[in-house]
């Protein structure tokens, strides 16, 4: 359901005299500028404050700046790939590439953005406070402005939307030049000879992609038994073998590094993750470290309202409000990374929008299943919805038959005419209504093809109705309708051996409404 712009002056208590503000929202990533604008664009008188760059991590030191690297440093992958372009009959002189360009080009897009953001929340009619925000009680916010003045706002509801910053283990020291994290990289201040990236999630293969194209000999070391852990299994095992085996990037997994020690060189001093064994003591021009985020919590005062965290991060319910024992706290929220769901820019951005229309009296949940993920290294690797474990473990619980299906880019014309016909998509569905519960892919313009199904997901859109649905020739999109007929066919086959009747081709009511 859709808030319309008289919301403010028919929901009870906003505009009330005895508040500075209807909503106050702390940090302004993306998480806080949707709920900051999506507040005032429905009439609430609405703050944000922030104590470092507009954007948050996304913007300023994440996804943004990191595309714009991905896109320079794949360009001169695909330029140096004379076996590729010889498969076409080009022939390329030698690559040359500015490092300080490419640099450039990410800051521009920066600053662009940033830019663009902070206009659209004027705009909007957002106040903007700069200093740290913290809470002062119920219904107050406490901010250190940037001139040392110090303040106490009243507000009828507060969101947090403090974001995440990267967590680096102990053991390891990091001086931002030599050992460094995700928002020292994005700077690309020079380029190692030797540089070793610790962890192998999204942000260790998209840097890996980066520097491998500019020439850097790369070592991935990955604490757990498997490189890339956090992705489908049969996803990892073909894109390992294309982005790190292909690569001559020297993966090493089950090994921990104990200790880091920044210079010239770099010493990481390696051990067994099992027994804690030493294995050896790796010489390196540099190190990033890539081992996840954590909540940015600390100074929030979250005491002021008994509010324990897990970790540092906030609980929440799906309507995004903020819990103490299990019951919400009135008048506070919290969205983005804080609350540790899903640690997307998107997914931020989709809890500032519910917060605001659960504060303007809409009922509304957010449904993480149907929020896809993607990490654009060259190809590129997408999911959404549950995994084959979870849909697995659901299917026990439920009693269905969990159904699962394959379709090959090698079977794709554009994927062919494009040769880059290595890659895979897997979809999970239940085999007794046709819904689709998930879906995993591998190959070109994966994180493009992941929309299609996220929103039959978002649906709960049974594979019956999606497979009579027509798909543009030659597109990478009939990847996703060869999958859907291939589905919708298991699924009549398990009807008609069950004796059952054919599913009708409808939805089931989604979650988020």
């Amino acid at each position: 359901m859709s808030a319309s712009s008289s919301d403010a002056s028919s929901a009870p208590g906003f505009g009330e005299v005895g508040f500075d503000f209807d909503v106050i929202v702390i940090g302004a990533g993306y998480g806080g500028f949707d709920a900051a604008k999506h507040a005032a664009d429905h009439g609430l008188r609405t703050a944000i404050i922030e104590s470092r760059d507009m954007g948050g991590t996304c913007v300023n030191r994440g996804c943004v700046p990191s595309k714009a690297l991905l896109a320079a440093s794949g360009r001169v992958r695909e330029l140096a790939d004379a076996k590729h372009l010889a498969g076409f009959g080009i022939h390329a002189a030698p690559v040359r590439f500015e490092r300080q360009k490419i640099a450039d080009h990410a800051n521009q897009l920066v600053e662009t953005i940033r830019s663009n953001l902070t206009k659209t929340l004027e705009r909007a009619g957002v106040t903007i406070l700069r200093g740290k925000g913290r809470l002062e009680g119920s219904q107050k916010v406490g901010i250190r402005e940037i001139s040392g003045v110090d303040r106490i706002l009243s507000a009828r509801e507060v969101i947090i939307a403090t974001g995440s910053d990267p967590f680096v283990p102990p053991g390891i020291e990091t001086d931002g030049r030599t050992v460094f994290t995700s928002d020292e990289a994005i700077s690309l201040e020079w380029l190692p000879r030797w540089i070793a990236i610790i962890g192998s999630g999204y942000i260790g293969l998209e840097f890996a992609d980066v520097y491998t194209a500019l020439g850097c000999e790369v070592t991935m070391i990955e604490a757990l038994d498997r490189v890339m852990p956090t992705f489908d299994p049969d996803i990892a095992k073909i894109a390992a073998r294309n982005l790190i085996e292909g690569r001559d990037i020297d993966a090493r997994a089950g090994v921990l590094a104990r200790q880091v020690t920044p210079g010239s060189p770099v010493k990481i001093e390696l051990v067994d993750m099992a027994s804690r064994e030493p294995i050896e003591t790796l010489e390196v021009d540099a190190v990033l470290v890539a081992t996840g985020r954590v909540p940015v919590s600390k100074e929030l005062n979250l005491g002021s309202l008994a509010v324990e965290t897990n970790r540092g991060f906030i609980p929440v319910d799906e309507a995004m409000r903020v819990l103490l024992n299990g019951a919400p706290v009135p008048h506070l929220w919290a969205v983005g990374d804080v609350t540790g769901k899903m640690m997307l820019a998107h997914t931020a951005a989709a809890q500032g929008a519910v917060a605001v229309d659960n504060i303007l009296g809409h009922q509304r949940r957010i449904d993480y299943r149907s929020i896809p993920a993607a990490t654009f290294t060259h190809p590129e690797i997408s999911s959404v919805g549950l995994s084959e474990v979870e849909a697995k473990e659901l299917a026990i619980s439920e009693g269905f038959e969990l159904g699962l299906v394959r379709s090959y880019f090698k079977a794709n014309t554009k994927a062919l005419a494009e040769l880059e016909s290595d890659g895979l998509m897997k979809l999970l569905f239940r085999k007794d209504t046709g819904e689709v519960l998930g879906a995993h892919l591998y190959g070109l313009h994966a994180a493009d093809l992941i929309q299609e199904i996220a929103n039959a997901v978002a649906r709960r859109q049974s594979v019956s109705q999606l497979a009579t649905e027509v798909h543009t020739h030659p597109t990478l999109s009939e990847l996703v309708e060869a999958a859907y007929k291939q589905a919708a066919q298991a699924v009549s086959a398990a009807q008609v051996n069950s004796g059952a009747p054919a599913a009708p081709a409808t939805a089931r009511q989604p979650l988020g409404v």
